[in-house]
């Protein structure tokens, strides 16, 4: 029998996720160093990945399959932000925007490298302009205004294009009274571009006002590994429906911050999806395979929502 076989028959009888529900979404949470040792994994340089938080070689081709979820335990590997687009969007109705925006250095930032050198770097490995990806597409059926951060490009951070991309994203959606789907996974606010980067929060969250408040229009939020700082504190917990993938690492600041702060200490799992739905901050824990088939069901609630009717009608 050929490793491939093997591989084949191993996923029919024990399943991707299905085998292991319970830990892919209430099950033992990271701990500090498990977190540490989540790797990002890069789906095109070979053919075996390893899953840090269970030791498991993967078989690269059956990971990409299974939406990068460890077949053995249902953990959720990081994914960049196209594979995050073909996952959500339906085939061919992807149209970007604002692709040619990139970062301008105007407080001319240098530690170690420039900022400059930084962004040419990011831009180099992951192909893109900055650290989100915007644009409209279908999603079963329904046309939205789609967010989708990556966090391979300068740790997600926000600075002022991903500020503005997003800004314009939204008003787009507004403008066209579409439901807004924004992916989280940022790192924070981008230190290189100082009181620029914080402004984007005050800015997203105006337009996010005037699309939700006074348009009475959908934003949904999904919070995936990690969401912390200005973008945990702006839009990623501003949506009518706060999403999150299984034991998705979300927080302000982070622990050891918190604890020499407060000087009490945290308990493990505190900043976990799963803590953080018990403690009501999340509407619910949604596994990566399930994900397009629950946003495509709330955006059609809400298109047939008996006051959009009323106020259509008026």
């Amino acid at each position: 029998m050929s490793v491939t076989n093997w591989f084949e028959d191993k996923r029919k009888f024990g399943g991707l996720i299905g085998a292991f529900p319970e830990e892919a979404t209430r099950g033992s949470i990271s701990t500090e160093k498990e977190r540490e040792k989540r790797i990002n994994v890069n789906t095109n340089r070979g053919l075996w990945a390893r899953c840090d938080n269970c030791g498991n070689m993967l078989y690269v081709k059956f990971l990409k399959q299974n939406k990068s979820v460890c077949e053995e335990r249902g953990y959720h590997l990081s994914m960049n932000s196209m594979e995050r687009i073909e996952l959500l969007v339906d085939r061919n109705t992807w149209i970007p925007m604002n692709e040619d925006m990139t970062a301008k250095d105007v407080l001319d930032f240098s530690d170690e490298d420039s900022y400059q050198n930084r962004v040419a770097v990011s831009q180099e490995k992951t192909g893109l302009t900055d650290a989100v990806q915007t644009g409209i597409g279908y999603l079963n059926g329904t046309l939205i205004a789609l967010g989708v951060m990556d966090f391979h490009f300068m740790g997600g951070s926000m600075g002022s294009v991903v500020g503005e991309k997003i800004t314009r994203l939204i008003e787009y959606a507004t403008d066209k009274s579409s439901p807004l789907v924004l992916i989280c996974a940022s790192g924070g606010a981008r230190m290189q571009e100082g009181t620029l980067s914080l402004m984007q929060m005050a800015k997203i969250s105006s337009v996010l006002q005037i699309h939700q408040v006074r348009e009475k229009l959908l934003h949904i939020s999904i919070l995936t590994y990690p969401t912390t700082g200005g973008v945990t504190a702006s839009f990623g917990m501003l949506g009518d429906i706060i999403i999150a993938e299984p034991k998705a690492y979300t927080a302000f600041a982070g622990k050891r911050v918190i604890e020499q702060t407060s000087r009490q200490k945290i308990p493990e799992g505190f900043q976990a999806a799963e803590s953080l739905f018990d403690n009501g901050l999340l509407d619910s824990i949604v596994p990566r395979n399930l994900s397009k088939g629950v946003l495509g069901e709330i955006s059609e609630l809400h298109s047939s929502a008996p006051y959009k009717k009323k106020l259509n009608s008026e």
